[in-house]
């Protein structure tokens, strides 16, 4: 479904990922994992057209997504949930979510998918008029999450969506990831919080210093003892499934 071949991204003369490769088959969730700095979010914003790499294929269900617009892979359906979630702070939670749904193929179902959203977080539907801004960081980021549903997306990519919660919103995040996972939707998600990733995660990337240092299946990750040393910036033992 997503390939990503020898990506390098840059900013100046600082190389923030170095020839990374990754896979996503259809219906997977894959974790990349790794310390602040990695390169993670460059490896997702580049996926997600936040980024321009200096070299690499990404190639999505066969096709170049390489200098198209954000727009146009809202219409082939990849959606990205960035890091500090970008929502519109001026405008009410329903409102941010109906933006969701402007690609062409998000619109005809959009009443559907905003009932399943609500569904999904019940908070939003009772805050459906707040004003978005002055919701906390969790319903915020339910919000980005809601959005990027709006748009009846393929594949999920979510950046650091646990980032700054308390531990209580973070459970609600990961429980929402869960019945999103169980529907079948491809998610690909970046993460420090580990522990939570790899027990809904199939597949796992780790990242150090912008590389791509280890991969393997969550259940052999899980058991890995590198898993805490890539968070601390050490050495990372491979693993390869």
């Amino acid at each position: 479904m997503l390939e990503v071949e020898n990506l390098t991204v840059a900013y100046g003369k600082h190389i923030a990922l170095d020839n990374a490769s990754i896979s996503v088959q259809a219906g997977q969730m894959v974790a990349i994992l790794g310390a602040n700095g990695a390169g993670k979010s460059s490896l997702l914003g580049a996926i997600g057209g936040r980024a321009r790499p200096q070299s690499g294929v990404i190639r999505y269900n066969g096709q170049s997504l390489l200098d198209m617009p954000a727009h146009k892979l809202a219409e082939h359906g990849i959606a990205l949930v960035p890091e500090g979630r970008g929502i519109f702070p001026g405008l009410s939670v329903e409102e941010n979510l109906r933006l969701g749904a402007i690609p062409k193929r998000a619109r005809e179902g959009a009443t559907e998918t905003l009932a399943e959203v609500f569904n999904l977080f019940p908070k939003l539907a009772e805050r459906r008029g707040q004003i978005a801004g002055t919701m906390s960081g969790g319903e915020q980021q339910m919000v980005a999450i809601g959005r990027a549903l709006m748009s009846n997306p393929e594949i999920l990519l979510l950046d650091e969506p646990s980032l700054g919660l308390a531990p209580i919103v973070v459970k609600e995040v990961f429980s929402a990831l869960t019945r999103i996972r169980a529907k079948g939707l491809t998610i690909v998600i970046v993460e420090q919080n580990a522990r939570a990733t790899l027990a809904l995660a199939d597949y796992v990337y780790l990242v150090e210093v912008g590389r791509i240092t280890g991969s393997g299946p969550a259940e052999e990750i899980k058991s890995n003892p590198s898993v805490e040393r890539a968070f601390l910036g050490g050495a990372v033992a491979p693993v390869n499934a």
